[in-house]
């Protein structure tokens, strides 16, 4: 049995990647804070014959995500992937500008991304070191690598979580298990910031597919869209 752990789930991006592991034959285990949500896109994936079951938890409470994650290792025997991208909420998650970031502005986004990444981790490392196999496949948005200073404390706390998961990638080369870091240069769904187009998570998500299966010697790919519109990641 083979399942796939999706941290930050929803209806975008979090959904798109269960169904490319859901059609392979992977259960889905969805985490994220609201219940009702999580339900709702089991729901979704239950009708199209995926076998999928929620698992809410915060992902700045380390010990309710870490609880989340072993309460999905025990009902799937197991987690063979996990996938981090949980996203902030606008209206909630300040943005700003380097000169206008205070040290909270940034701890806060450390907090969401690095930190929680670390600790969803920590909750499923050890199993996949025993079994000698695993993919653990953080994603950010493309200002980890290419900064953009209108949202300049996110880009820090990305820029730090794909530093860590890369040198977690290195790390680990020889033990069977892949880390690495997803860069998305792209909104999802609408465009959020303007001149950053929008694309639609499923064409996204195949990259995920590919680390897990063919690609798993990089350490990163990055989604971009062509000036037709389409993927060139």
């Amino acid at each position: 049995m083979t399942s796939i752990a999706i941290v930050g789930a929803g209806p975008q991006l979090g959904l798109a990647i269960a169904r490319t592991f859901g059609s392979q034959g992977y259960d889905v285990a969805l985490i994220a804070r609201n219940r009702t949500k999580l339900d709702d896109l089991v729901s979704t994936l239950t009708a199209e014959g995926i076998t999928a079951a929620a698992f809410p938890a915060d992902v700045l409470d380390r010990d309710a995500l870490t609880q989340a994650l072993k309460d999905a290792a025990a009902q799937f025997g197991g987690i063979d992937v996990l996938e981090y991208s949980p996203v902030g909420t606008f209206g909630v998650t300040a943005l700003t500008t380097p000169a206008g970031t205070e040290p909270s502005h940034v701890e806060f986004e450390m907090n969401f991304q690095l930190y929680g990444a670390i600790a969803a981790t920590k909750a499923v490392l050890p199993a996949m070191r025993e079994a000698g196999a695993g993919t653990l496949l953080y994603t950010t948005g493309a200002g980890s690598i290419w900064p953009d200073p209108r949202v300049a404390n996110v880009n820090a706390a990305a820029a730090a979580l794909r530093n860590w998961a890369m040198n977690l990638h290195k790390e680990l080369l020889g033990t069977g298990i892949q880390a690495a870091h997803v860069g998305i240069d792209s909104s999802i769904g609408v465009s959020v910031l303007p001149g950053v187009e929008a694309a639609r998570p499923e064409q996204i998500s195949p990259m995920y597919w590919e680390l897990h299966t063919t690609k798993r010697d990089e350490d990163e790919l990055v989604f971009k869209l062509d000036d037709k519109g389409f993927p060139r990641g």
